[in-house]
């Protein structure tokens, strides 16, 4: 029991930590939602660990089944997940590092109510920024790798404690996000900010390329 436990948290966390990459998730998070108060930041924290714990816990264990459901493959998954990474990288390198105008800013400061910040925080912030695509199919990859010995309890612990460590860093890097800002200061910040999106850039043309990889390989 103790064996599978400690192997399935291990599996778990480095596969995903570095997919999930809680620091440059919570940066692209910062930049945003720059003008949110430490309350709003501390309330995005908490909704973005709750829907992150749930896309990660659904893909781990009736992710394959809902793709079978409908007809949907691992490489269909990673081209569209790529795509949508890729755009989501792109428009960040794109995005001035001053935008007193744009209209994500603006909706901010105009409507600051709870409903707002929840509808934000899940769609971007978490999906696609925090769990993407990429920790989706990684989690319906690993969810599909049962042990050898069959399910166990110290297997389902195992899950438990590893979504627990994953959630809990995302949740203290976005919630400290602002704390990050004041020691990177602002052009550390824009810089770090822009590095991150070039490597989400080209984490998304990754995935789209093995997805395409995967299908042409399947057309021989």
């Amino acid at each position: 029991m103790m064996h599978d436990f400690i192997q399935t948290v291990l599996l778990l966390v480095t596969g995903l930590f570095p997919i999930i990459n809680p620091p440059a998730s919570a940066l692209i998070v910062l930049s945003l939602v720059p003008r949110a108060t430490p309350a709003e930041r501390d309330d995005l924290a908490r909704r973005i660990t709750v829907n992150s714990f749930v896309i990660l816990l659904v893909s781990l264990s009736i992710g394959a089944y809902v793709l079978s459901f409908f007809g949907v493959s691992i490489p269909v998954l990673r081209v569209a997940g790529g795509l949508v990474v890729g755009m989501a990288g792109w428009n960040l390198l794109q995005k001035p590092s001053d935008e007193p105008n744009d209209d994500r800013v603006q909706a901010i400061q105009a409507d600051r109510h709870a409903e707002s910040l929840a509808t934000k925080a899940f769609y971007p912030l978490t999906l696609p920024i925090t769990v993407g695509p990429g920790s989706i199919s990684v989690a319906i990859a690993l969810g599909t790798g049962t042990p050898n010995e069959g399910l166990s309890a110290g297997h389902f612990a195992g899950v438990g404690v590893a979504l627990v460590v994953l959630c809990a860093s995302i949740y203290v890097c976005v919630r400290f996000a602002g704390a990050l800002e004041r020691l990177l200061g602002t052009i550390g910040t824009q810089v770090a900010i822009r590095l991150f999106a070039f490597v989400l850039f080209c984490i998304g043309v990754q995935l789209c390329w093995l997805g395409v990889s995967a299908l042409v390989t399947s057309l021989h």
